[in-house]
């Protein structure tokens, strides 16, 4: 091998890894925001199914009407809001209000039997629940790709194209303090 051609494979091979780095960071990059719309997709599954269960609440819970209120007017804020991952960290807030409002709405649902027996509610229930899960499954997806993305933009060589192209770290989706703690009913139940 001449040594032109020794030089020629060599320039290749750096140019080749500058654009693997390069081309790696693009793509946890976009990961973490497909990750984030996942998230929002299924937040959005599940608070499209939230008018149905309150409608159906309604007919039964009167008393419970100012609930019904806050999570409607938390629900219109969050579906407002645009599909970008700076508004990541106000979404989870919200959201998180409007989960815990829902779980004062299930523990009430526990309090009048006709309206745990009727078919509608039940089905209503089971559709939020399966939700539920799979906005968790969505959140676990989201916090991955930011693991790869922030190892990216930590580790060097990779860390100085996330410096030249502005990538910086990304917040994981933690729970906060009250999700954290143990549930009490009576906490629920007027």
């Amino acid at each position: 091998m001449s040594p032109n051609m020794i030089i020629i494979v060599a320039i290749c091979a750096v140019l080749f890894i500058i654009y693997s780095l390069y081309a790696g960071v693009i793509q946890k990059k976009n990961k973490v925001q497909e990750a984030f719309s996942s998230i929002d997709v299924q937040i959005k599954k599940r608070y499209d199914s939230i008018p149905n269960i309150l409608t159906l609440a309604s007919k039964f819970m009167e008393h419970e009407k100012a609930l019904f209120e806050d999570i409607t007017k938390l629900r219109t804020k969050v579906m407002e809001m645009s599909n970008d991952i700076n508004n990541m960290s106000e979404k989870i807030k919200l959201d998180s209000q409007i989960a815990d409002l829902m779980k004062k709405v299930i523990v009430s649902v526990e309090n009048y039997p006709e309206l745990k027996s009727d078919q509608t509610m039940l089905i209503a229930m089971q559709a939020y629940n399966e939700t539920e899960g799979h906005v968790a499954a969505a959140r676990r997806f989201y916090n991955s790709a930011v693991l790869e993305l922030n190892n990216a933009v930590e580790i060097f060589p990779s860390s100085l194209f996330a410096l030249m192209l502005g990538i910086k770290k990304q917040t994981f989706f933690v729970a906060d303090e009250k999700e954290k703690q143990e549930i009490n009913v009576n906490d629920y139940i007027k």
